[in-house]
């Protein structure tokens, strides 16, 4: 399967409910008066492409309808070359960075159930069919599964991990593992954090801590901190990104469970409100499922009729 294959599998919800409710309302109306431009209004808003974005659609259109008349005017091209000017306003620093000597330690963080763990160990396999190689550290210490569940992953991908005991502080785990990343020379280290609540101010401090203790062993580290969102929590992602900022400043962030849900335009909202490029997103169950973000694949899989 292709790349754009794999954006417009995953995209299928959204583009579904988007496509109908586009059609049923053009359709119906094609000379876009208040009423109709308001019911558009309405169908992009239940995407969660948000407000701004919305109403920069709303207006292209409008102004289509205005220049150009009814005949012809393709909603769905104007709505997918807004998306795609939104998003790649903030998607101009869509890779991995590179740390310029030494491993570069890519620290992944989030709420509880978004796919911390997983996304860590996709993107470990990414890495490798990159030709460089990966190390996963086991920094969820308050979740006995979820170590156990990164050593099975790395099992899988033939990655080794650096884990502590259950319980263990996670902190001397991280200080472990960029010891091991120094020592073997690898290109990455991940680091897959505890999930905790945005509104805990005492679990942020913990994070920072970590933060720390990575930073006096190798200066500059972490090179990379990706937040992991839930698509299917929708507009709900972008509180938890707002507070994660605060705490610990982020580089990028992963949108995982798109194929799950019908609120795909949410990935849209938050690189408008925040300005933080999407990095990678989840299209599904599979190691490559992670995809690297396509701003072009993604408004055309989002959009195409």
């Amino acid at each position: 399967m292709n790349l754009f294959s794999k954006f417009k599998a995953g995209l299928k919800k959204t583009h579904s409910q988007l496509a109908h409710e586009i059609k049923r309302i053009v359709t119906r109306s094609p000379k876009l008066d208040a009423a109709t431009l308001e019911e558009l209004e309405a169908a992009l808003i239940a995407a969660d492409l948000g407000p701004a974005v919305t109403a920069q659609i709303i207006a292209a259109v409008k102004h289509a309808f205005e220049t150009q008349g009814g005949a012809g005017l393709d909603v769905f091209a104007i709505a997918r070359a807004e998306v795609e000017k939104s998003l790649l306003a903030a998607s101009n620093k869509t890779d991995l960075i590179k740390a310029a000597h030494g491993p570069t330690v890519v620290s992944i963080v989030g709420v509880n159930g978004t796919g911390k763990t997983t996304t860590a160990a996709k993107l470990a396999h990414l890495i490798q069919s990159q030709k460089k190689n990966a190390l996963l550290a086991a920094c969820d210490t308050f979740r006995a599964a979820a170590i156990e569940q990164l050593k099975l992953w790395g099992q899988r991908l033939k990655v080794e991990v650096i884990a502590g005991a259950y319980g263990a502080d996670a902190a001397s785990v991280a200080h472990d593992a960029v010891t091991a990343a120094q020592a073997r020379q690898v290109d990455y280290l991940l680091i897959d954090t505890a999930g905790r609540l945005h509104t805990k101010h005492n679990l942020m401090q913990e994070l920072q801590k970590l933060h720390r203790v990575i930073g006096q062993q190798l200066p500059g580290a972490p090179h990379e901190v990706l937040l992991v969102l839930d698509a299917t929590t929708g507009m709900n992602a972008l509180n938890q990104a707002r507070e994660f900022n605060k705490a610990v400043p982020l580089t990028g962030l992963v949108v995982t469970k798109l194929d799950g849900t019908s609120k795909g335009g949410m990935v849209v909202a938050i690189q408008k409100e925040l300005g933080l490029p999407v990095k990678f997103i989840g299209l599904g169950e599979q190691p490559d499922d992670l995809q690297p973000f396509d701003a072009k694949q993604f408004a055309q899989a989002l959009f195409e009729e």
